[in-house]
């Protein structure tokens, strides 16, 4: 018979992880002896032993007491499942890992360097910080939330602002950040917009961007709520690229007129 320093240091661990062995139900707690003293056994230390090795080897403490007495094939079979557990938890502490080192050399760790390069050339474009600050954001949420669907956008808009015409439309968004909701020059920019847009893309692409689905309903309404001018531009926009689509509907389905 032993006590639990004896058999703490026999096992390679602090009295305290033998107590943590009691706590959780993994080793049984004996009996204090006329001493006050608690006994330990062969038996005890066999078990603490078992409880070290599992632990060590990454068995979570709630999985350990099914194992230490389960035979061979029960134990490799929970052991597999375990290992790919920990496999996975490794793959996050790798990524975390490279996050931290990318915050550490200046990079960000929130989008992909394209993207962040991107945002980096809008400033001599003619961009203000506000809209590159939105643009971010926004990526930020797309990549997160669809990330394959994101990098189909982002290549998208990488290709519209290398074309001048598309590039001005931009800016003219920037810069009606300010304007009054009711000035005539917001109905002009979203006639050109609307215009760029139906030579741009298919009807079924335009139908898709005005589906009303609910993260890009969130993001316009937390854009447009920063500026009744984009509120009433974004409005503009809309209602116009459903009549230009539905007018583009129509005279695809037309008749042809009979040949003379």
């Amino acid at each position: 018979m032993i006590t639990i320093g004896q058999l703490a240091q026999y096992v390679g661990v602090s009295t305290k992880t033998i107590r943590v062995y009691h706590a959780k139900g993994l080793l049984a707690e004996p009996p204090r002896d006329a001493s006050g003293y608690r006994r330990y056994t062969a038996q005890d230390l066999i078990q603490s032993i078992k409880i070290r090795t599992l632990t060590e080897a990454g068995v979570p403490l709630a999985k350990v007491a099914s194992l230490t007495g389960a035979p061979a094939p029960e134990l490799r079979s929970a052991v597999t499942g375990i290992e790919a557990d920990l496999t996975a938890r490794i793959d996050r502490l790798v990524a975390a890992r490279d996050r931290l080192r990318a915050l550490g050399s200046g990079r960000s760790p929130f989008l992909p360097a394209d993207v962040e390069q991107h945002l980096g050339r809008l400033p001599a474009l003619g961009f203000s910080e506000r809209w590159v600050a939105m643009e971010r954001d926004l990526w930020i949420l797309t990549f997160a939330t669809d990330p394959e669907r994101a990098h189909q956008y982002f290549v998208d808009q990488a290709q519209a602002q290398s074309d001048p015409t598309l590039v001005a439309l931009y800016l003219g968004c920037d810069r009606a950040y300010g304007l009054d909701p009711d000035d005539p020059a917001l109905e002009e920019l979203a006639q050109r917009i609307v215009q760029a847009s139906v030579a741009r893309y298919s009807v079924e692409e335009l139908h898709q961007e005005l589906a009303e689905a609910q993260l890009p309903q969130l993001v316009q309404s937390s854009v447009n709520a920063s500026s009744p001018a984009w509120e009433r531009l974004d409005d503009l926009i809309r209602s116009g690229v459903r009549r230009a689509t539905a007018e583009k509907l129509r005279s695809s389905h037309a008749t042809p007129d009979p040949q003379p």
